[in-house]
């Protein structure tokens, strides 16, 4: 079934506002952690991500149909996860839970915290990394774009596990930057 131009606006439209929300998001950070506005910011640009996500597995439907379909479900999940991740800075945010606790407390559900964190964590930079690699393989983006896109997939997990505000910030920067301009290589016009 083919994507309508309304579709794909929505998609690339999307792309853009999940990652300026992304970028906003870690202006909020108090001491590396998400405070309720970070927290909230990034919930919105993960809720972005999703149709995000689909209009660019979208891109390779048609030539590699399995990645398309099993690729956007991984992601997808990735960002389930994130949306946990920043649920539960929102939660240790109002109720004034420190880092060790917290991590304290999820210790003591090892199967689900690894399911919903820990182990499902990785999925939303790794899709961001394998889809940098598809683009620049089958040449949908110029490899530059397709560089700093999978460059920005390593740097957002680095700066979420370091904490450290300027790594995010760089990471953050390269999203933006690659994701406007594949949305507006994308963007259909009526």
């Amino acid at each position: 079934m083919n994507t309508t131009t309304t579709e794909k606006n929505v998609q690339f439209s999307s792309l853009i506002l999940a990652s300026l929300l992304l970028g906003i998001s870690t202006f909020y950070w108090q001491n590396g952690e998400y405070s309720v506005s970070a927290a909230t910011l990034l919930i919105l640009s993960l809720f972005f991500w999703v149709p995000a996500f689909q209009g660019l597995f979208g891109l390779f439907k048609n030539k590699y149909p399995r990645y398309a379909t099993y690729g956007f479900l991984i992601a997808l999940f990735g960002c389930v996860s994130g949306i946990c991740f920043a649920f539960l800075g929102y939660l240790t945010s109002i109720f004034h839970i420190n880092h060790q606790d917290y991590l304290e407390a999820l210790s003591r559900y090892p199967f689900s915290s690894q399911l919903l964190l820990f182990a499902s964590g990785p999925l939303f930079p790794l899709s961001i990394i394998v889809l940098g690699i598809m683009l620049a393989t089958t040449k949908k983006i110029p490899l530059w774009q397709a560089l700093l896109f999978s460059l920005a997939g390593i740097l957002f997990p680095v700066s979420r596990i370091t904490r450290m505000q300027l790594i995010a910030h760089g990471a953050d920067l390269f999203f933006l930057i690659t994701c406007i301009i594949i949305a507006l290589r994308f963007f259909k016009r009526p």
